[in-house]
């Protein structure tokens, strides 16, 4: 009698394992396991933005082949046990600096491929330890892009499909980043020279505003000068005429 107890018992547990728990599941979105753990799948279902209302305890997470635009700071900051995310095949083209806060430590994926990214803040990758698949996208290839690619963990599969859609200089658009930054390019540096220039300018200005008024300040004194040196030679004949106009009194 215990044991048939046992057993429904058991048969009632792995029931529950199988149902989808509807009410903690946006309502957009399909809940279920998958290899032990909670799957949120919100796969082409004409979404705008993230949901508010994805479990906590979400493990997987599939925003792909939606409308997405932007990736707001703390969007999945609750989400602290996930581990795959995937937003591509959107129309994303904005990612705040702290879009994957409180997410970074455990992320082991994040596929942003074939969107309308053109560029991403540094901050926002470099955190993460995930695998980031970046592909197919608008880039505009700049340093920021180009430390992504050198320090970030980036899908080996995916990196020869990250082209340059627009560039400083014409000739790179079109190629992979990869291939343009292996012919010795440095997007860094061409800014580092950008920087410099305009410290130039900045300093040689400041410093002709100070050549101007040490002139301007010597001028005004030597003009004050000549005018004391006339009034004081002005002194002695005004002075001899006194002395004149005495004796022949």
């Amino acid at each position: 009698k215990l044991s048939w107890k046992r057993c429904v018992a058991q048969a009632f547990f792995y029931l529950l394992l199988c149902v989808p728990w509807g009410s903690s599941c946006p309502p957009s979105c399909q809940c279920t396991e998958r290899a032990g753990a909670k799957a949120v799948l919100c796969s082409s279902r004409h979404l705008e933005e993230i949901p508010k209302d994805i479990p906590k305890d979400a493990v997987f997470l599939k925003l792909d082949a939606n409308s997405i635009t932007r990736i707001p700071s703390n969007a999945f900051r609750h989400l602290s046990h996930l581990e795959e995310l995937d937003l591509s095949r959107n129309a994303i083209e904005k990612i705040d600096r702290a879009a994957f806060k409180g997410v970074a430590a455990g992320l082991r994926t994040l596929d942003l491929s074939s969107n309308r990214i053109r560029s991403i803040p540094k901050e926002a990758l470099l955190a993460l330890n995930a695998k980031l698949r970046l592909a197919n996208n608008p880039w505009h290839c700049e340093c920021a892009l180009q430390e992504v690619l050198w320090e970030a963990r980036l899908d080996p599969d995916s990196v020869q499909d990250i082209t340059c859609h627009t560039a400083p200089r014409e000739e790179y658009v079109g190629k992979p980043l990869l291939q343009v930054l292996d012919a010795g390019v440095n997007f860094c540096s061409v800014r580092q020279r950008t920087t410099d220039v305009a410290m130039f300018i900045t300093m040689f200005g400041w410093f002709a505003m100070v050549i101007v008024y040490v002139i301007c300040y010597v001028r005004h004194n030597r003009e004050d000068t000549c005018k004391h040196v006339d009034y004081l030679k002005s002194l002695p004949s005004t002075q001899g005429h006194a002395e004149t106009t005495s004796t022949a009194l």
